[in-house]
């Protein structure tokens, strides 16, 4: 789904992105003195004219056509605009995960705080942050943020983060958690002289 939206909001953003730089470029050639510069298959527009004058527009106003689609393609597009901020304005919270006992579940969420609540704890760790995010099937992929204390040696809390993980995949069961994790160091902190 989120990589669904992202190709979405690419593909809107492009093609705006693009009739705007290609509406610009027209306009500015409309300029006399850019206009000397563009080549003579370059369509331009000659200074001072309009898109559309008020002889023409009255014109169209007075077609039975005009007015109805006019409102209705408004209409149209003010509800697609609304469609499409409400989906990029939705909180994002992944459905709850159901566990082997009938009736139970457990929110990614939670199962993300308790990993980061259990990973920090460790020795030699100062801080973490985990995100579960439920993919197709039976499967989860983690992402674990760890950030160590400035002397701490990744090789040393390697086996304990490795079982520590391992409970959070038997956890999780009947998911398949693939799980990713990034080291950092926490840097020392300077001291200051006054």
């Amino acid at each position: 789904m989120a990589r669904t939206r992202t190709a979405v909001n690419r593909t809107v953003l492009g093609t705006v992105g693009l009739s705007l730089f290609l509406a610009g470029s027209w306009l500015t050639a409309t300029d006399p003195a850019f206009a000397d510069r563009l080549p003579t298959w370059w369509p331009t527009a000659d200074a001072g004219t309009v898109l559309l004058d008020r002889n023409r527009l009255a014109q169209l106003r007075g077609e039975g056509w005009w007015t109805p689609t006019v409102m209705a393609a408004s209409i149209g597009l003010a509800v697609l605009f609304a469609l499409w901020s409400l989906g990029q304005s939705r909180s994002g919270r992944a459905r709850p995960l159901a566990l082997p006992s009938p009736g139970c579940t457990v929110r990614p969420q939670a199962l993300a705080e308790a990993l980061a609540t259990r990973v920090t704890a460790l020795p030699g760790i100062t801080r973490s942050r985990a995100r579960v995010l439920p993919r197709r099937g039976q499967r989860l992929e983690v992402r674990l943020r760890v950030w160590l204390e400035p002397d701490t040696h990744p090789g040393a809390v390697l086996p304990t983060l490795r079982t520590a993980t391992a409970e959070a995949d038997r956890a999780a069961t009947p998911y398949t958690a693939h799980t990713r994790v990034r080291l950092s160091t926490a840097p020392h902190r300077t001291r200051h002289v006054r």
